[in-house]
């Protein structure tokens, strides 16, 4: 395996996160020493350990995940020679993956949209506050709808048409778009489905957010279709896109209660809280790297 390196471009800092920290995501098979192997390593560069979360499926044998974040000064300047330790007394020896992040360079993501807009605006304001550490170098949509609302946050926004079951020419030009320009893609109540061509070329991960009734109601007026038969629960689910529609894996998922007394309209307006409140949690959690996949599933710490 080898020791991977984030690429995020250098950016503005994020006021959520302070300078000269760095977040170190180990995976692989779970072995005695590990963590005593990547403790001598950053303390051998001086590195001061702020957090350490892990976790193994099964210590006899199993799978270990770790996240940890620590301080170092004049951080830019000894990350390559970090990495080559990490290379020889992590990845070499216990054939583990590592991936190395300068937490304040902020992940570039590139926001899908369409007509629903409550998703995309609460991202939209929670990174103007500060919230999220992310740059969004774009909007895309299917529709001209969000422009304005999107151009007062300062955010270039592209109206990319998407009409037909043919989606190659639309597709074509998402990928011209976000080439060399994020490290991954949130879609917010983005109403069309991603070919598996374009997931494949687009490379960075694909965040997704939908109401958490599929795969019942599926289709449209899925909230009026839940009061037809009297749901007690409405939620939402944040995913990782795959070919494999809504079925992903899993980041975030949230409910709420409601009653026989809420109409299709409440259901609707309470689904997009919560809709706005998972997504939130699932796009930052991925951008300070506390997000590790494993096949279908994932290890979150939160």
């Amino acid at each position: 395996m080898t020791l991977a390196q984030d690429k995020a471009s250098p950016s503005a800092r994020n006021a959520r996160t302070p300078g000269h920290q760095a977040s170190l995501i180990v995976q692989g098979a779970d072995a005695t020493g590990i963590v005593s192997a990547l403790t001598s390593v950053l303390s051998g560069h001086g590195a001061n350990i702020v957090s350490l979360d892990q976790y193994s499926d099964n210590p006899q044998g199993g799978a270990f995940f770790q996240r940890t974040v620590f301080t170092m000064d004049v951080l830019q300047a000894a990350l390559p020679a970090l990495r080559a330790d990490l290379e020889e007394h992590l990845v070499k020896r216990y054939g583990l993956t590592c991936t190395l992040h300068d937490l304040s360079v902020p992940k570039r993501v590139a926001i899908f949209a369409s007509k629903s807009d409550h998703c995309l605006l609460d991202l939209l304001w929670r990174h103007r506050q500060g919230q999220l550490p992310v740059s969004i170098p774009m909007v895309i949509s299917n529709h001209p709808d969000v422009a304005e609302e999107v151009r007062s946050f300062g955010i270039p926004f592209f109206h990319v048409p998407s009409m037909g079951p043919d989606k190659s020419a639309a597709e074509a030009e998402h990928l011209r778009l976000l080439k060399d320009n994020v490290d991954f893609v949130v879609l917010a109540r983005y109403m069309q489905i991603l070919s598996g061509d374009f997931i494949e070329k687009a490379g960075v991960p694909i965040i997704n957010i939908h109401h958490s009734f599929l795969p019942a109601f599926i289709g449209a007026g899925p909230y009026a279709k839940a009061k037809e038969r009297g749901v007690k629960l409405v939620g939402a689910t944040a995913h990782y896109v795959t070919e494999d529609l809504d079925e992903g894996p899993i980041i975030e998922q949230d409910v709420v209660r409601v009653s026989h007394a809420d109409t299709a309209a409440d259901l609707t307006r309470r689904g997009a809280d919560v809709e706005r409140a998972v997504l939130s949690r699932a796009v930052l959690w991925h951008a300070e790297d506390r997000v590790i996949r494993k096949g279908n599933h994932t290890i979150v710490f939160a």
